[in-house]
């Protein structure tokens, strides 16, 4: 009898030992590695090419430090981004513009500022022009560059395709309508623009001033204008000074939750404000 109830013991012992070692090893477990164990799943972003470059960097350095998460970067234009999300065809949208009023019922996340400025050919001698003349170059009553001191030459004018915020950005500051934009050339992407202005030295296009000012400096032949008087230089639009200031834009439908969450969290803090300053953007801290 005495060595059954010995045997009962030791077996009641063993059990309680394995049940606190269990519950131990629960209990222990880092908080920061059960999350990153947990964080799965794959991400849609659509919407600017401003963004988009900055974005997936971002998508890379996320995936790195979730190796069960992937991130899908789509370009095509704000108003894609605005689409893609009220149709549910992704789950994040880049947005390089404020919401207008019957946008608002999405949720708007700012992760940094840019700025939009004219660009010319580097040979050209024009160093500035005036608001009047810039919307007379757009709407075609000025066509060619001697009229606002340039060279006996014909404007070749570029513009933004529709669904573009920078086109949106252009007009709203400019006071024009689409329909008035007298244009030889619609480009897509900031880097499309560059290039175009860079490969014409009779150019005139509008860019993002972080795409301009980063090619301008790695030698692509363009020069950016100031917009009445003002460089258009990111120091600029840190102050706020700049006159074409916009927002760089993550929007949802609704309030984030989730993946979405973390990853807009993370787009926001101080893990990559290199990245935001390496694209010449400005951080919204630093």
């Amino acid at each position: 009898m005495l060595m059954r109830r010995t045997e009962r013991s030791k077996r009641t012992i063993l059990w309680l030992c394995v049940c606190g070692l269990i519950s131990g090893m629960s209990i222990g477990c880092p908080v920061s590695l059960c999350a990153a164990e947990a964080l799965t799943g794959k991400l849609v972003i659509t919407g600017s090419s401003t963004m988009a470059p900055l974005v997936a960097e971002m998508g890379k350095r996320f995936e790195s430090r979730h190796p069960a998460v992937r991130i899908d970067v789509q370009t095509g234009g704000s108003s894609r981004g605005i689409a893609d999300i009220r149709f549910g065809l992704a789950d994040i949208g880049m947005v390089s513009r404020s919401l207008h009023v019957h946008e608002r019922d999405l949720y708007e996340t700012p992760i940094a500022y840019d700025g939009v400025t004219i660009i010319l050919h580097q040979t050209n001698p024009v160093h500035s022009l005036t608001n009047d003349q810039i919307v007379a170059i757009y709407t075609g009553a000025i066509r060619n560059w001697r009229a606002v001191g340039g060279k006996d030459a014909p404007i070749t004018v570029l513009t933004k395709a529709e669904g573009r915020g920078t086109l949106e950005l252009f007009l709203r500051y400019f006071g024009l309508k689409s329909r008035e934009i007298r244009a030889h050339v619609v480009i897509g992407d900031n880097e499309q623009g560059v290039k175009t202005v860079a490969g014409n030295p009779h150019a005139i296009g509008y860019v993002s001033i972080g795409t301009a000012q980063y090619d301008a400096e790695r030698g692509v032949a363009v020069k950016l204008l100031p917009i009445q008087g003002i460089a258009p230089t990111m120091e600029n639009v840190r102050r706020g000074v700049f006159p074409l200031m916009r927002p760089l834009m993550l929007v949802t439908n609704g309030v984030p939750e989730g993946l979405p969450r973390r990853f807009i969290d993370f787009a926001r803090s101080s893990e990559v404000t290199d990245l935001v300053l390496n694209q010449y953007f400005v951080p919204l801290s630093e």
